[in-house]
């Protein structure tokens, strides 16, 4: 009877034994799907750029300086204001140079004086020696002399012409229109030609230049693009999101340095309202063209990986999928995809982090 009981005891345990992972396996809970935001993919035509920075630089800038020596007699011009081409900036004093130039014309005359008595004299001396009244050797010395006269009539022109071109220094002009900087020099101070500063520099604003670099390998895609046509230059100000300008690339360098391993370039902007200034630092784009109906999605949804870039793809079960993708263009919070990924594809744009390939997702609302 006792082992009777003992066979019931453990048939019935056993029993027990065996339901225990079923029931267990019931009571599980299914995993909890991970919470994500999910945008489509679409279509659009996305500008192509490249970005760089740079820095404005003055059309042309000009050190205006004395070419003589002399006291500064007077400025024509405010400082930082504008200044036209041939505009007077400075007057030096002038009377040692006007005398210079009365005592050149002076000579002049003296010599054309007795060159005009010297040719009088030779046609007499002709006369004299045709009729026999004369030796020959007579005439060719009234000739030598004639000759030499006229060299020296020659001299002092040359003379006059140098003393006037001293004389026009005297009144320094403007060589380009442009802005004033500080004035470097007072009127009444002797001003030499040697003077490290100069009187004052004039840079032209408008229009205006910038400097920028971009990485030596897109020097390739910058050429062909440029055959296309001239190419468009955005400038920004560090900061934000406008543009201040929008200029013409004008230069490509003719060569890449080999120590940064980059190529300088340079744009061109009108700038009437003086927005850009010599050097200020901005940020620059330079628009290549179009990528024309390109699949883009928020620049959030690329990630990363060991195996280049890919994106968590949603499917029809509400499943994440992992999807190796080629991105073309990351700009201004949109990626270009240019192979792996379809229009109206649903892609994860946040909460990736929390997903592995295969997990069950919830979609959030859009905010």
């Amino acid at each position: 009877m006792v082992l009777l009981l003992l066979g019931a005891a453990s048939l019935l345990g056993w029993r027990l034994v065996q339901r225990a992972p079923a029931r267990a396996a019931q009571a599980a809970p299914a995993p909890a799907a991970v919470p994500v935001t999910v945008r489509p993919a679409l279509r659009a035509d996305v500008p192509r750029v490249l970005l760089g920075v740079g820095t404005v630089l003055a059309r042309r800038s000009v050190t205006v300086r004395t070419q003589i020596d002399g006291r500064l007699e007077s400025l024509g011009f405010q400082e930082g204001r504008e200044v036209r081409a041939g505009q007077v900036l400075a007057r030096i004093d002038p009377r040692a140079l006007r005398a210079q130039l009365e005592q050149a014309r002076a000579a002049r005359a003296r010599d054309q004086a007795q060159l005009a008595d010297a040719r009088l004299e030779l046609g007499r001396t002709q006369a004299l020696v045709r009729a026999g009244a004369a030796p020959a050797q007579s005439l060719d010395t009234q000739r030598a002399l004639v000759r030499q006269l006229d060299a020296a009539v020659q001299a002092d022109s040359a003379q006059v012409d140098y003393a006037g071109v001293q004389l026009g220094y005297a009144t320094i002009r403007a060589p380009i229109s442009g802005l004033a900087g500080a004035r470097l020099v007072d009127a009444g101070n002797i001003v030499h030609p040697t003077d490290p500063g100069g009187l004052v520099v004039i840079n032209q604003i408008d229009p205006i230049d910038v400097a920028f670099s971009l990485p030596g390998q897109s020097v390739q895609a910058i050429n062909q693009a440029r055959a296309r046509g001239p190419l468009r230059v955005l400038a920004y100000a560090p900061g934000q999101q406008r543009p201040e300008a929008s200029g013409t690339l004008v230069l490509v360098n003719n060569q890449v340095d080999a120590a940064s391993g980059t190529i300088a370039l340079k744009a061109r902007f009108a700038n009437p309202g003086h927005r850009l200034w010599p050097g200020q630092y901005l940020r620059v784009r330079l628009v290549l063209g179009q990528f024309r109906d390109a699949v883009i999605v928020p620049d959030s949804a690329v990630q990363s990986g060991q195996a280049g870039s890919y994106v968590y793809v949603v499917d029809a079960r509400h499943r994440a999928r992992v999807r190796p993708v080629t991105v073309g263009q990351e700009r201004d919070g949109v990626a270009v995809i240019a192979q792996g990924l379809k229009a109206g594809e649903r892609v994860v744009v946040a909460g990736q982090y929390k997903l592995s390939p295969g997990a069950l997702v919830r979609e959030l609302a859009p905010r």
